[in-house]
């Protein structure tokens, strides 16, 4: 141990740019406010307001300098192992590699706080330069904006200071990252989810603000939808980012265990998702204006809620934060945030008078309108599962779990509706159609659909012996019907740009999606939604077999078989590890060697599990070392997951759907079809 030393330059510039990021959106916060309400009323002062909103709009983007030099501060602060900060000494040791030093700025409480108000922040920065055609929109948003940096600077200046110096003498190392966190996707997987939670504050911001301003026309529902998708793709990507860790980490076997703090950040990918199907309603039919701006204010409200739960302590998870003072900040905020909007929305809610009505059960419309209502119950059904705990707790004293089964038989129901209604709704036309039209539009997705059902159930499917069973029929099914409807919508778009251009299909496909990214994405995005219903339904299939084994022994699953060779061990300055040395064979062919392993970290004396995978197409075959029995002896837990990986593939094609969909139209003149020359057939 060293003698305590003073602050380092780290921890006080990091406090001072936290004090003035402080200062700088409280002014953006005060004045832009101040200035939009006397442009509102017209009220004369000497100083013309407009200037006044400029000058908040430039602290708003000073505020982002230094929020980023606090983060900087620490992140320095980490890889140079400053132990004087508690945070450091905490979340770090010298035996981290850099990727681990540097994510341990979202490791912990006060540094993932960080890392929101400086994402925000950035939002806050990008708003405030790309929206300058738009001053008083921007002004309402980048203000609203700063009142929520106000509420986190507030918590990190004075709840949960990051740069907080450690009592008593200094360390030499430090107590280490938790073992879960070393990983690669750990390095990926917080600052993309917190890209989606953290960037649901921009829609929010735009929502309430022309709400306030009563905004003429819909120009800020289409950026509001734009940064809705943008923060959509986030959480997407983050959302499948942790269930790929926790199926290669936590050494169970699965990707989704409906713990509290996954359910936490499926809550607003369910409404978010709503409202960007529902978005399409007011933008193309002028309805359903205050069912959109609730949409939004509900993604805000969840994103935050998610933030409650995972700092709280009130839910168990091995996600979760420690118990902490910072819940009730976070209620508070919660409870006023909902206030602000219920008062707005009652005060302005003649703005919002749909122009139109449903005209039939059979349109576009009454698809998104079921397609809402079934997100809006999966959400409801996940948040009171979620809940449940906490409700039973406070009303009879004892903590009462709502488990996975509960959720499956849930949630599940729902997800086939919506499977259902994405093969369905794009086949619909908006205000109505006749039965002759939908008849005719259904017949192949119906005849696909027919088709693998009957298939299913000849090869021995029973979909009355169990509930894996019905849903893995439904889903592969339904989505054969889905599949075919989209193929068809594309294959309808081709055809018609081949005839008019000239071009070959290929081209004509690129053509197609340039003219119309938005429709094509987002049947790309319903095609990868559909990719990965048929990988959940292959669990239907999983086969397991666990055994202790010796040298030579071997265990046959699924046309394969496992030969265990040996033991071997290897040790770094972090952690030291054990790895179980097996053969793979299929057809009487070794076709992998692998070895998965047992790591003792030193820094915290935890273990952790990392799984070796054989993967392919049709399955991955998924093996975890899990210790040894009383003899001493290893013992192998194998699993065969049929179709996983059609989960992975099927978030890329969302992801990829969903870029395209972001992507301005081409509006170019379409290149016309070469003419035929004299004497040519007709």
């Amino acid at each position: 141990m060293n003698p305590t030393p003073a602050a380092t330059i780290d921890s006080v510039l990091g406090n001072f740019s936290l004090l003035l990021a402080l200062v700088l959106a409280g002014y953006n916060l005060i004045f832009g406010a101040i200035s939009l309400r006397l442009i509102a009323t017209g009220a004369r002062t000497r100083v013309h307001p407009v200037r006044v909103l400029e000058t908040a709009r430039r602290a708003g983007i000073a505020c982002f300098l230094a929020v980023t030099v606090a983060a900087g501060c620490l992140v320095y602060a980490s890889f140079t192992g400053d132990y004087t900060v508690s945070y450091i000494l905490h979340h770090t040791n010298n035996a981290l590699s850099g990727a681990y030093k540097f994510s341990a700025l979202w490791s912990g409480q006060e540094g993932s706080l960080l890392l929101w108000a400086w994402l925000l922040a950035a939002y806050g920065f990008a708003l405030r330069l790309a929206h300058k055609r738009d001053p008083l929109l921007t002004g309402y948003a980048s203000t609203i904006l700063s009142a929520i940096q106000v509420f986190f600077l507030l918590l990190l200046v004075f709840e949960a200071p990051p740069f907080a110096i450690q009592a008593g003498p200094v360390a030499t190392d430090g107590f280490g990252l938790n073992p879960l966190l070393q990983y690669a996707e750990m390095v990926i997987h917080p600052p993309m989810l917190y890209l989606g939670y953290v960037g649901f504050s921009v829609p929010f911001a735009f929502a309430l603000g022309a709400l306030m301003m009563r905004y003429p026309g819909e120009k800020w529902i289409r950026v509001t939808r734009i940064w809705t998708m943008i923060t959509w793709l986030f959480l997407t990507f983050g959302i499948a980012l942790g269930m790929h860790w926790a199926y290669n980490v936590l050494g169970w076997g699965g990707y989704w265990g409906w713990d509290p703090v996954e359910n936490a950040s499926l809550l607003p990918w369910l409404s978010a998702t709503a409202f960007l199907h529902s978005v399409m309603m007011q933008e193309k039919r002028g309805m359903m204006k205050s069912w959109n701006i609730w949409l939004i204010f509900i993604t805000f409200f969840l994103s935050i809620l998610g933030t409650l739960l995972t700092r709280s302590g009130v839910v168990s998870s091995v996600h979760a934060f420690a118990e902490s003072s910072i819940g009730g900040w976070f209620t508070a905020f919660l409870v006023i945030a909902i206030g602000v909007c219920l008062f707005t929305y009652l005060l302005q809610r003649s703005h919002l008078y749909s122009e139109h009505k449903l005209e039939s059960l059979a349109s576009r419309e009454s698809s998104f309108l079921f397609n809402n209502l079934l997100f809006l119950g999966a959400c409801f059904a996940i948040l009171w599962g979620t809940l449940f705990p906490v409700i039973s707790e406070y009303v009879t004293g004892s903590k009462v779990t709502i488990s996975t089964p509960w959720y499956d038989r849930v949630v599940l129901p729902i997800g086939l509706g919506l499977l259902f209604l994405m093969g369905i709704g794009p086949l619909l036309p908006w205000r109505s159609t006749s039965l002759q039209s939908v008849r005719r539009n259904l017949i192949l997705p119906g005849l696909a659909t027919l088709a693998v059902a009957i298939s299913m159930m000849a090869f021995g499917m029973k979909p009355w012996a169990d509930q894996s069973s019905f849903f893995s029929i439904v889903a592969f099914s339904v989505g054969a019907g889905c599949i075919v409807a989209i193929f068809t919508e594309f294959q309808r778009g081709v055809v018609v740009l081949h005839k008019q251009t000239g071009k070959n299909y290929f081209t004509s496909l690129i053509l197609l999606a340039r003219r119309n990214p938005r429709r094509y994405g987002g049947y790309l995005v319903h095609f990868g939604i559909v990719v990965l219903f048929i990988g959940i339904a292959g669990g239907a299939f999983n086969q397991e077999a666990e055994q202790t084994m010796n040298t030579g022994d071997s265990v046959n699953i699924g046309g394969y078989k496992v030969v265990y060779q040996n033991m071997t061990q290897d040790s770094n300055d972090n952690y030291q590890s054990d790895f179980a040395l097996l053969d793979l064979y299929k057809n009487g062919k070794k076709i992998a060697s692998l070895a998965p392993e047992r790591r003792l970290y030193l820094a915290t004396d935890q273990p952790s599990t990392i799984v070796a995978n054989h993967s392919t197409l049709a399955s991955d075959l998924y093996i975890i070392y899990a210790g040894k029995d009383s003899d001493g002896q290893p013992v192998i837990r194998i699993l065969l997951h049929p179709l996983i990986n059609w989960i992975w593939i099927g978030v890329l094609i969302v992801l990829l759907g969903t870029a395209l969909a972001i992507v301005p139209e081409y509006k170019g003149a379409l290149p016309k079809a070469a003419a035929k020359p004299e004497g040519s057939a007709a």
